[in-house]
């Protein structure tokens, strides 16, 4: 049977003795019936985990001691995207689940001028992106902004290869075919796409146009795929160190 394995934002390298949250405290003594001396997992969302043993078995404020702790590096490859806020609320929580398991970076939900929701539950859906996480075994919780405005968002100064995805009838290379660097940001639009004027924006701050395939996707799947393909591509410099190796 697996550890329970919990988010604890409050461990650190140095921690010996900690008290749950009431939340994390209740699902252990009053949901799994935990008794003190019974070991469970943790994680800060920030790389660090450790094994614990339950002290006090308090429904609200369990005690546990740290055993020992472990560094989890994160992925090399750093994938940030940006997709439109949905009128369906499900939809954009389900993209959140899923970026989250395979393992997406940084988030930011957009406000274009076709976003028909600008509502945007921070506390909510942060707390879909910290039971992802921990679904999913990993110690590093993607860092999720407030709702932003797309101009606001495409002139962030990341130092990252710079990715539109949109359906326009124009010149995009297609996105499974690329190579990346460690670093990407992906763009992706609401129901209807991005507005022409805010693609030529995106462009004039050396926005890439790229497609996602033949067929026209849903804005929350074509987030997915986007992520699962930046993050399984091949990387730019491997392909530079291989033509390098035949030429010489």
């Amino acid at each position: 049977m697996d550890i329970p394995f919990f988010y604890e934002p409050s461990l650190i390298e140095s921690s010996s003795l900690i008290s749950l949250n009431e939340e994390t405290s209740k699902h252990c003594i009053q949901v799994l019936r935990m008794k003190k001396g019974e070991m469970i997992c943790l994680t800060n969302g920030k790389g660090l985990t450790a094994d614990a043993i339950l002290q006090s078995d308090h429904k609200k404020h369990a005690t546990v001691s740290v055993q020992n702790i472990q560094t989890v590096q994160p992925e090399e490859r750093k994938i940030f995207i940006g997709i439109s806020i949905l009128k369906n609320n499900a939809r954009f929580e389900w993209f959140l689940e899923k970026a989250t398991e395979i393992g997406v970076t940084e988030i930011i939900p957009i406000i274009a001028k076709r976003t028909e929701r600008t509502h945007f539950r921070f506390e909510r859906m942060q707390g879909i992106l910290i039971a992802a996480m921990l679904q999913s075994k990993q110690s590093w919780l993607p860092v999720l902004h407030e709702a932003t405005e797309f101009e606001a968002v495409v002139k962030l100064n990341l130092q990252a290869r710079k990715l539109l995805c949109h359906c326009a009838e124009t010149c995009r290379k297609e996105l499974a075919e690329m190579r990346f660097e460690n670093e990407v940001q992906i763009l992706i639009g609401p129901e209807g796409d991005f507005a022409p004027g805010e693609i030529e924006l995106a462009l004039s701050h050396d926005y890439l146009p790229v497609a996602l395939g033949k067929t026209r996707l849903r804005t929350e799947t074509a987030g997915i795929v986007a992520v699962a393909l930046v993050r399984n591509g091949k990387c730019e410099q491997d392909e530079k160190e291989k033509v390098s190796t035949v030429s010489d």
